[in-house]
């Protein structure tokens, strides 16, 4: 009989551990499930918020691709290398103030982008542009021309004569572009959705042409930017 009844007291504390392992296991599952839920909804609010302001900035433009045709893969050729993403294309004041910006895949000719963004661009006419060898081709000067504006660039070693000579004005230029690259962070904002570098690269640049503004009236250099920078 005492034989019996320990026998059985085993029974039962085994099939409690049991019990209560089984217990745990649902709890953790549980948990887990309700880890995944919370990074979820976090997730949906953060689209929510960047979607909201990519509508208050007036929407993506029509010219842009659909979503599942955005990012591919380029090449850059100052760095002589492929990625995989986006390519920004921009048109700038010689003081560095933004005039228009648009995000494209790499996949769209340069200079497609570049008559989309001069044509919604407000200026007053017989502005001169200056671009590097890609935006290369008599159809497209000739389109820039009926635009009212004139394009410039380096000759191409398949073209004769010796071309303008733009050294002057290639290290602002240069500039311009690392003001972008390296104190806006423009290549490494962060966005995890596809509208969120829309918006981030919006806002350093809206932050970029303010500093320039209180520079103007502070009588500094356009883009002395230590002041704003930590």
């Amino acid at each position: 009989m005492n034989g019996g009844a320990a026998e059985h007291e085993l029974e039962h504390d085994a099939g409690g551990a049991h019990d209560q392992r089984h217990d745990d296991h649902e709890e953790v599952l549980e948990q887990h499930a309700e880890g995944q839920q919370h990074h979820a909804k976090r997730r949906q609010r953060v689209e929510s918020r960047e979607r909201r302001g990519e509508e208050s900035a007036g929407g993506p433009a029509q010219d842009e691709q659909p979503e599942h045709d955005a990012a591919h893969y380029g090449y850059c050729a100052s760095h002589s290398r492929f990625f995989w993403g986006f390519r920004m294309h921009g048109i700038f004041a010689p003081d560095g103030t933004t005039r228009a910006v648009t995000v494209a895949s790499p996949k769209r000719d340069e200079r497609d982008v570049a008559l989309e963004l001069l044509a919604r661009t407000r200026r007053r006419g017989g502005e001169t542009l200056i671009g590097d060898k890609g935006y290369a081709g008599a159809q497209f000067a000739e389109r820039v021309s009926e635009l009212d504006a004139t394009i410039i660039r380096p000759r191409r070693k398949d073209e004769p004569g010796r071309g303008p000579h733009l050294a002057a004005i290639r290290q602002r230029i240069e500039s311009i572009f690392w003001t972008c690259k390296d104190i806006l962070t423009l290549e490494r904002h962060g966005a995890r959705t596809l509208p969120g570098p829309r918006e981030r690269i919006l806002q350093r640049l809206l932050c970029l042409a303010a500093a320039i503004s209180l520079n103007h009236q502070l009588g500094r250099p356009s883009r002395a930017l230590v002041n704003y920078t930590a």
